[in-house]
């Protein structure tokens, strides 16, 4: 009996000693090695057409913008290598009568003075639009942007009454809060 009871305890012991003892941690962390996909054929916006007629300073015009791709210009790529095709963006503004009052065909060159590094490595023309007339000025909203995002350098493009062109920055967010709104 006495042999029994020693068995025993020695095999409590053993027992108790194995479950408390603390178990060897293995350094071997088991993940999925990401694969990086390839960049596919580079992308192009799809062509855009505005046709508007406006008045100005008395007359009447019609605005024509077109934007298309342009494989002619340097593409550009995105953080993960994607290609993009930049875009040119054509501005005609003609009389009743038919005549040019204003052509210029834009690319992102031509706002370089408003853009940064990043932006004219990565950036890429992406629309010009008609936004409001403003007594004897024609104001148009452009944009330099990263493409796939909502990142972008907002510019306008004034045209005057005499056909002259100025661009600037855009320095005032149209916003439709409630704090713009008059009070009571």
């Amino acid at each position: 009996m006495n042999k029994t009871i020693t068995f025993g305890c020695i095999l409590a012991a053993a027992t108790f000693l194995t479950a408390c003892s603390e178990k060897k941690k293995s350094d071997n962390i088991i993940t999925k090695k990401e694969v990086k996909k390839a960049p596919s054929a580079p992308v192009r916006m799809q062509e855009y057409n505005q046709t508007i007629d406006i008045e100005l300073a008395g007359s009447q015009l019609t605005c024509f913008i077109h934007r298309m791709p342009n494989d002619s210009l340097d593409n550009v790529k995105d953080e993960t290598g994607q290609p993009y095709v930049d875009n040119v963006i054509e501005l005609n503004i003609t009389r009743t009568d038919g005549s040019v009052f204003f052509k210029k065909t834009f690319t992102k060159k031509s706002f370089d003075s408003f853009i940064d590094d990043d932006y004219r490595k990565t950036g890429i023309l992406e629309g010009l639009v008609f936004d409001k007339n403003e007594g004897n000025v024609l104001r148009f909203a452009a944009s330099v942007s990263h493409p796939n995002t909502d990142e972008y350098i907002p510019l306008l493009v004034k045209i005057d009454r005499k056909g002259n062109m100025t661009i600037e920055r855009d320095t005032n967010l149209d916003t439709n809060s409630n704090d713009d709104e008059e009070e009571v």
